[in-house]
């Protein structure tokens, strides 16, 4: 390969990553990659089919309308009893926020999806940067719509996180933390903390969890 063939590579190399940069990464503030084709089941038996996904950060169900990505108004969330995508089944909790039924045999475990994106910080005093001060830029990008969007800028940042929610009989019980969970199998002590020796148990990890509390009220 001679010296014209190498630079002519290397700026194909060179174009090739400013393109992807300036294209963005997948963020999943999302809970799927994609729209996937979903079912609305409505309180009076109505179904309709729709490409649907769960947006994290706005706690919405979105549809894809021929492109454009819209959040179900407050009529069809008031008409609304179930969301399948898949395999997997979403209520309305409190007729508020989506949650995602992961098991109702015995006990009820639902899962709450929630992220905060954070974007880049605003230039600080000494070279440094500041996140909180970028609080108002992340306002005006929210509302231009692009935080419906899959993709997000490469510099900015999720923070996800979940709270479970539990009825084992004695009434609604919420964790957002492992040691609120512990807390709660305190009398079960011996039992909670053999799982959490043969197994590795995750708070970000969903399965790991499910797995726990599965194991905590079939035992």
């Amino acid at each position: 390969m001679n010296y014209r063939h190498i630079l002519l590579f290397s700026l194909i190399l060179v174009c090739f990553s400013l393109d992807a940069q300036q294209q963005g990464k997948a963020i999943y503030h999302y809970i799927f990659p994609e729209f996937m084709n979903g079912t609305v089941l409505m309180k009076n038996g109505t179904k309709n089919q729709a490409l649907l996904n769960y947006n994290a950060a706005t706690e919405e169900m979105i549809f894809d309308q021929n492109g454009q990505k819209l959040a179900f108004a407050e009529i069809t969330l008031n008409q609304l009893d179930t969301v399948f995508i898949q395999d997997r089944k979403f209520v309305l909790l409190d007729n508020k926020k989506f949650v995602e039924v992961i098991n109702q045999n015995g006990y009820k475990l639902l899962i709450q999806y929630k992220c905060r994106i954070i974007p880049p910080g605003k230039p600080a005093a000494y070279g440094g940067t500041s996140e909180t001060s970028s609080v108002t830029s992340y306002s005006s990008w929210s509302e231009s719509g692009r935080v419906y969007q899959l993709e997000l800028p490469d510099d900015f940042k999720v923070n996800t996180s979940f709270v479970y929610w539990l009825d084992n009989g004695a009434g609604w019980n919420s964790f957002s933390s492992m040691g609120q969970i512990k807390r709660f199998y305190n009398k079960q002590k011996a039992l909670y903390n053999k799982y959490l020796k043969e197994n590795k148990v995750d708070f970000k990890d969903s399965e790991s969890i499910i797995g726990l509390i599965h194991y905590m009220e079939t035992n």
